[in-house]
């Protein structure tokens, strides 16, 4: 399993002024750090430290009985993913560059601001993140290994890029950051958001929710919720979604489709944790980490002005895509094997045994729909079938539906527009086109007539004749 969320490492204070530590647990707290262990004696430190990981110590270097010069030093050598942060009432140039040398993360100087001390912590919190992800991301490559296989067990698949995604997530999963999953429609971004979810080892809930179509003000009644009277027919307080999932995870899906004043306010729930249910001026804190996902590319949204740079960077932290099923047909048996076995056992019939040229037809389909075609199209099939063998002419009518040139629509294909033939010298004849195309469907139905026929728009006799002239 994933190491520990630092989300639930709590953010030790050292110094032997207790105003001080009083002042840090306050700010700390406002600016949504939940957990603040505050020490008076330098001496108990290492000793803490042993008993229970921490997130961040911020460390005063003036003290009795151990300075904090010497804890520095003893900490980095023990506990080098720690960051240490050193807050002093010194102003000294020399000795920050030395703290700095040492290993310190940052040098702050008293009395530190607000907004400073916060972001400072923040931000030391985001680089140990950082820093467990790059670690894990190595031992997954040297090793190659899924150390809990059981987190992906409603994702089918034996494809290699797909464990390789499955390799990453295992490293993200128990951080803080927002993670971006894009993929196609029915690619299955929401089965790998609840994925995440599960390997961090959050005790929240997962609570998943589409925002496509949803003005700005309902985006915000949505996720923050509102107060009494905020808006007329407001009569009650009500929560949003951002705090039920408090300690689990927040999952948005078709984020492209966020209008730009809503993008604003999702920009500082990511950033800075904030959020402010409508017709309030209280700040409140998200303790749910967030997963968004889009079919969209938001790079030509960006290019068109209709999703934020910021935005976009911010999610940048952790993408995740999820590639086609077109990319992934190795995956085509099992998938089909799977989805078999689960409408038979929905529809109350015997799983029926497909015939052997059912993958050959089926990976000469593209699948605009991806993975949740091929289950709604089995399922058709099985449903219809009244024999002991699968029939084969109910996926070759409903792909013939589908591919027909004079029912093909525009934009039956996500993604870049390709040309269908290209000629990088000169223009062939009718006889040569004929006959590359007949030899590509061909290779494409692995030498099945039947099939073939079907690509070809044309009835298998008259490919039969077209292939003999060929000869």
């Amino acid at each position: 399993m994933p190491e520990r969320d630092t989300a639930g490492w709590p953010v030790m204070v050292v110094d032997d002024e207790v105003q001080t530590l009083q002042s840090c647990r306050i700010v700390l707290r406002a600016g949504g750090i939940s957990e603040v262990i505050c020490l008076a004696d330098s001496r108990k430190v290492l000793s803490l430290l042993e008993e229970r990981p921490m997130g961040v110590l911020l460390l005063d270097l003036s003290m009795p009985h151990i300075s904090g010069k010497q804890l520095l030093v003893k900490i980095r050598g023990e506990y080098p993913e720690l960051p240490v942060i050193i807050i002093t009432g010194a102003n000294d140039v020399d000795t920050a560059v030395e703290c700095m040398k040492v290993g310190a993360f940052d040098y702050m100087v008293k009395p530190v601001e607000r907004s400073r001390l916060v972001s400072g912590v923040k931000k030391a919190l985001g680089f140990r993140d950082l820093e467990r992800e790059n670690r894990l991301l190595r031992k997954r490559i040297l090793h190659k290994s899924i150390e809990s296989p059981e987190a992906f067990s409603s994702i089918v698949t034996n494809n290699p890029g797909m464990k390789s995604i499955f390799q990453y997530i295992e490293a993200i999963a128990g951080t803080t950051n927002p993670v971006l999953i894009t993929g196609e429609t029915g690619v299955g971004k929401e089965l790998m958001a609840r994925s995440i979810h599960v390997l961090s080892s959050r005790k929240g809930d997962f609570i998943a929710v589409n925002v496509s179509g949803l003005d700005d003000t309902l985006f915000a009644d949505t996720l923050f919720g509102h107060t009494k009277g905020a808006f007329t027919g407001a009569s009650d307080v009500r929560s949003g979604i951002v705090e039920k999932a408090a300690g689990g995870t927040l999952f948005l899906d078709e984020i492209g489709d966020l209008s730009l004043s809503s993008q604003v306010k999702l920009l500082r729930l990511l950033q800075e944790g904030e959020y402010m249910p409508l017709g309030s001026d209280v700040v409140h804190y998200s303790k749910a980490r967030v997963i968004v996902a889009t079919n969209q590319d938001l790079q030509t949204g960006m290019k068109q002005n209709r999703f934020r740079k910021d935005l976009y960077y911010r999610l940048q932290t952790h993408h995740v895509h999820i590639p086609p099923l077109r990319e992934r047909l190795d995956d085509l048996p099992l998938l089909a094997d799977h989805f078999l076995q689960e409408a038979a056992t929905a529809l109350g019939k015997k799983k029926p045994t497909p015939p052997p040229e059912l993958f050959t037809l089926l990976s000469t389909y593209p699948f605009p729909g991806n993975i949740r075609e091929l289950q709604s199209m089995i399922y058709d099939a099985v449903s219809k079938h009244t024999s002991r063998k699968l029939s084969l002419e109910i996926f070759k009518e409903r792909i013939f539906e589908e591919t027909h040139p004079e029912k093909l629509p525009e934009d039956s294909f996500e993604g870049e527009e390709m040309p269908l033939l290209k000629f990088p010298g000169r223009v062939p004849s009718l006889k040569e086109a004929a006959g590359i195309i007949i030899e590509e469907a061909m290779k494409r139905a692995d030498g099945n007539q039947s099939i073939a026929a079907r690509l070809l728009g044309i009835s298998q006799q008259a490919l039969s004749r077209r292939l003999k002239s060929l000869k």
